[in-house]
């Protein structure tokens, strides 16, 4: 009988210290354990659009994402097939031609803002969880990585927190915490907390 992937779910808002919490876990594990699906990658396709229709996306909707693609190919991984991840550039606001082969494995995290907003990839999850961290913290986050990784300046990345990120995060991510099997506070710094959930999740992990 083949092992049971175990498929956990990471949420949480932007700037809140998702990917520290998930490269913990991947390092608490053995390597070459874990697949990682980043809910970023599966933007939508806007090979249809002009340029100023792509500018106009709000990334912070769920309308903003293919969940059909991602639903699909975690549960490929699921049933132990591997994928072609798509990837996604945020300057030219559309996917890119190359893909990321992955092989399936033991543990799937699927992680982005919206990780749990969607029932039927909820419902696939054997772990939900919420990484929460202060509004502020967020913010200088956000600034910090938009004007080194995205070319934003700090009043863009400032008007664009007030303007979008904001209101969507208490529309849309927030209200998905009430389906987490674990909050995970002060995000990345919360070192204790990580260190019970790896230990949970190795619990999961069938014994050799």
């Amino acid at each position: 009988m083949k092992d049971k992937t175990t498929i956990i779910g990471i949420a949480g808002g932007t700037g809140s210290g998702k990917t520290t919490v998930v490269k913990k876990i991947v390092k608490s594990l053995p390597p070459h354990y874990v697949a990682v699906v980043p809910l970023d990658s599966y933007y939508n396709d806007t090979t249809g659009l002009t340029d100023e229709e792509r500018k106009a996306i709000n990334f912070d909707h769920p309308d903003a994402f293919d969940w059909k693609l991602l639903i699909k190919q975690v549960n490929e991984l699921r049933e132990g097939k591997a994928i072609e991840q798509p990837t996604y550039s945020y300057i030219l606001c559309n996917r890119l031609p190359e893909t990321i082969h992955v092989e399936p494995k033991p543990v799937i995290i699927v992680e982005g803002i919206m990780a749990l907003s969607n029932k039927r990839l909820r419902d696939m999850m054997d772990l939900k969880i919420f990484v929460d961290c202060d509004p502020d913290e967020r913010l200088i986050r956000n600034i910090q990585r938009d004007t080194i990784d995205r070319g934003r300046t700090v009043s863009m990345v400032v008007e664009r927190y007030l303007e979008v990120l904001k209101p969507m995060h208490e529309q849309f991510i927030e209200p998905t915490k009430r389906y987490a099997n674990l909050i995970i506070p002060q995000g990345g710094e919360n070192v204790k907390g990580i260190n019970i959930l790896c230990k949970y999740i190795e619990g999961l992990m069938p014994k050799k």
